[in-house]
């Protein structure tokens, strides 16, 4: 096979396995970007908050469950191969994604609705638990030495892609119908689209063979009866999977979700910027911020993993506090303020038999006259007789969200751009680490179990452990409540950085590059 075959071979590989972790990751993304819908869908109205948090919370137990999927996926694909391991997952994520968007309402069968919502959710983290690692450990087998930062950069990049695709998939169904139909139905959409895509993949994926490293040592005899004891029973091996956690993995786990669904959230949730501003910044800082994983995962191969890894930690630690500063200074609300009162006649409006007094509107603007919030107060009158106590309410607020103006538009997406390529100094190399790291006979399991832990419960759990620090500082009346979130990314960060400078040498980023 000349050079420009072997090339065209490794492309078709390449985009077996990504295309397959690009549809996984539009699955789990899905589940992240409609959050606050969701929220409303499968949880109690009583407290949005509390409803908020709760399927952040659901959200985070998808990524709790990953290391089994490590587990269990990591142990097939080290007995039986890497290709079938990781069909297998790609059907178990489509179809849980599917039945998502199938599970009734909680005003339809109550708790019951956030149970199944659950259920699968974990059926989805299980999944991804075993398919990042298969792709990983087919596209880095089938790679030359000194090539595989380059070749495994690009199943990275999938998962921005999948990113992307989920917020472009939202957009559209979202501006294809009437907000009433969105909210009643059309939210359902992204996730039945997955099953389309699935099928794709699955018919891409039968196509390929299996990986020739594991190929050779199934034809010799070398492959592992017992994956699971020689990864974590020996103690030699064992003491590399957790200076993989607690070197490389974790920080990106934390810096790359900070980057992605913190900033999403930060942005829809604590700014209250619009919700379709927030999609087309997130979509311009992802499409600018893409290319730099397959760059970085070239400079890797040039320059070493460790350094591209490091780099990655210490500009997040140093910057994210200033970045998320500047973001929300962006829409500062003490701007100049307009305030309209408007009577009106008892005659014409009701809220559930309270007769409505009067509305206030005030209005918020930047300096150049941009409406930057719009808060609409509903003052209640003496209400009928035929009220219960929850209709009865002294202040009704709807809170409209903020549309920013086309400068500090722009200033959003560069300072989440910066963030994005944190995460793809920390991502690019990453892959191409943990496969040089362990044995051919081993590798799924040993590659798949610490990063899934530390991706997975320390960087799934980072939206949920960040709303909640934020929450419980603005309670307490800190000025400053909405930084105080980032101090759970910028302390594991800081953990990994001291492990992998210190640990980490240059003869185990390359011990077993086969």
């Amino acid at each position: 096979m000349d050079i420009r075959e072997k090339k065209s071979s490794m492309w078709r590989v390449v985009a077996a396995s990504a295309s397959g972790t690009l549809i996984e990751w539009y699955d789990f993304f899905i589940f992240g970007s409609m959050a606050s819908i969701l929220s409303a869908k499968f949880f109690p109205h009583t407290n949005p908050s509390a409803a908020f948090l709760s399927i952040l919370a659901t959200f985070g137990a998808g990524f709790v469950v990953r290391p089994f999927g490590g587990l269990i996926f990591g142990r097939l694909g080290d007995m039986i191969g890497r290709k079938y391991t990781f069909m297998i997952t790609l059907l178990l994520m489509g179809i849980s994604t599917c039945m998502i968007g199938l599970v009734p309402e909680y005003e339809t069968i109550g708790y019951l609705a956030p149970l199944l919502v659950l259920l699968l959710r974990l059926l989805q983290g299980l999944a991804l638990g075993g398919e990042y690692g298969g792709a990983a450990t087919y596209v880095a087998e089938h790679s030359k030495k000194g090539t595989r930062g380059f070749w495994t950069s690009w199943i990275q990049t999938s998962a921005s892609i999948g990113m992307l695709i989920s917020l472009a998939v939202i957009f559209i169904t979202r501006n294809s119908m009437t907000p009433e139909n969105f909210d009643s139905w059309g939210w359902r959409i992204p996730f039945w689209a997955s099953i389309f895509m699935i099928y794709i993949s699955f018919v891409i994926r039968r196509r390929m063979s299996e990986s020739p490293a594991f190929a050779k040592a199934k034809r010799e005899g070398a492959t592992s009866k017992n994956p699971l004891k020689e990864s974590f029973g020996n103690r030699y091996n064992l003491k590399f999977v957790l200076l993989a956690l607690f070197g490389p993995v974790i920080a990106q786990g934390v810096v790359w979700y900070t980057g992605h669904f913190y900033a999403m959230n930060f942005m829809e949730n604590t700014m209250v910027v619009d919700s379709e501003q927030v999609i087309t910044i997130m979509v311009v800082a992802l499409l600018l911020g893409s290319p730099f994983y397959t760059l970085f995962g070239w400079l890797s191969d040039k320059v070493g993993r460790k350094l591209v890894l490091m780099a990655g930690m210490l500009l997040a630690i140093l910057c994210f506090r200033p970045i998320y500063r500047s973001m929300y200074q962006t829409v500062d609300l003490a701007k100049k303020t307009e305030l309209t009162a408007k009577m009106i006649s008892t005659s014409q409006l009701h809220l559930k038999g309270a007769v409505i007094d009067s509305v206030y509107t005030t209005r918020k603007f930047y300096d150049d006259g941009t409406v930057l919030k719009e808060v609409t107060t509903v003052h209640l009158g003496q209400s009928g007789a035929s009220n219960t106590e929850e209709d009865i309410k002294k202040d009704v607020s709807t809170v409209r969200s903020i549309t920013v103006s086309t400068s500090a538009k722009w200033k959003l997406i560069f300072l989440v751009f910066i963030q994005i390529v944190f995460g793809t100094l920390t991502y690019s190399p990453l892959a191409a680490f943990l496969v040089e790291l362990f044995p051919v006979r081993i590798r799924y399991t040993s590659f798949s179990v610490p990063y899934n832990v530390g991706i997975g419960i320390m960087g799934g759990l980072l939206p949920a452990v960040s709303v909640f620090l934020v929450t419980n500082a603005k309670r307490m009346g800190d000025t400053t409540f909405y930084l105080q979130g980032l101090w759970y990314p910028i302390v594991l960060a800081a953990i990994s950085f001291l492990v992998t400078m210190v640990y980490i040498t240059k003869k185990m980023t390359a011990l077993h590059t086969d």
